[in-house]
C-alpha cells in the first residue's frame, strides 16, 4: 500500500518511542498520591497533554504545579524507554526538512525521551507548550504543517491514539495508525495501520515522499 505526500508528522510516544511502561508508572504513582483510580487515570493519560489530563481528572488541584511534578517524574523515569522498531532507520532515511514531531509531551520531556531512545532530535518540533489546545484539537498538527511550510493536505500523520488520529483528520491530513498503545479496533478511523515503523519505507524526490507500507487497510488509499 502506498501514500504520497510532501511531509510526515510523527507523534512521539507510541510511534517513535516506546514509553508506555514509564508513562503508566508515573501516572499510577500520581493517581495513588491523590486517591484517584489508577486504571482510569492511565486510560485518560495517553495521547493528551499532561496538564489537560490533570484538569480533566483533578480539577480542584493546581494544574500548573501538578504538571511540573508529573513532568519531572516522567523525565526521571527512563527505565524501558526505547525506540519503536524501525523508528531510527526511518527518521535517518528522511530529509530533515520533510518531517517533524508533533507531541503532547513538553519539549524537555520529548527531548529526554528521544535521547534515551537514541533517536535524532529535530531542530524544530511541536511540543505541549507550543499550543493552546492539545489533541484531539487540530491545532498541534496544523502548527506542525506550518513549521515545515507544507499545506496540511500534503502531510501524513503517524499516530497511536484515537485522539491523535482525530486531530490529524481534523487538520485535513491522512493518518497511519501504529498499533502500539491501543488495539486495532480502537484505531479504525485511521487510513491505514502498522504494527511498527519497521513496516514502513519512504522513497523521496525533490517534491514528494512516497510511503510504502505493509499494513492493515482501514480506508481507501487516497494518495
Amino acid at each position: 500500500m502506498n501514500f504520497s505526500c510532501q511531509a510526515i508528522l510523527f507523534d512521539l510516544d507510541g510511534v517513535l518511542v516506546d514509553s508506555t511502561a514509564a508513562v503508566e508508572r508515573v501516572w499510577r504513582k500520581w493517581a495513588m498520591e491523590h486517591a484517584l483510580h489508577a486504571d482510569y487515570v492511565v486510560k485518560n493519560a495517553h495521547g493528551r497533554r499532561s496538564i489537560e489530563t490533570i484538569r480533566l481528572l483533578a480539577p480542584t488541584l493546581d494544574s500548573e504545579r501538578e504538571n511540573e511534578i508529573v513532568e519531572g517524574m516522567e523525565i526521571a523515569d527512563k527505565d524501558g524507554v526505547v525506540a519503536i522498531a524501525g523508528a531510527r532507520e526511518l527518521l535517518l532515511s528522511l530529509p530533515a526538512e520533510r518531517f517533524t514531531i508533533v507531541t503532547s509531551a513538553t519539549r524537555a520531556l520529548a527531548q529526554a525521551r528521544l535521547e534515551f531512545a537514541g533517536l535524532p532530535v529535530p531542530k524544530r518540533f511541536i511540543a505541549a507548550e507550543d499550543v493552546v489546545n492539545g489533541k484531539p484539537s487540530p491545532e498541534p498538527y496544523l502548527k506542525g504543517a506550518a513549521l515545515l511550510a507544507v499545506p496540511p493536505g500534503e502531510c501524513i500523520v503517524f499516530e497511536d491514539t484515537p485522539a491523535g488520529i482525530q486531530a490529524g483528520h481534523a487538520a485535513g491530513m491522512r493518518t497511519i495508525a501504529v498499533r502500539s498503545t491501543y488495539p486495532a479496533e480502537a484505531l479504525t478511523a485511521a487510513d491505514a495501520a502498522v504494527g511498527s515503523l519497521a513496516e514502513v519505507a519512504v522513497d523521496h524526490t525533490i517534491e514528494k515522499l512516497r510511503i510504502q507500507i505493509n499494513c492493515s487497510r482501514f480506508a481507501s488509499d487516497s494518495g
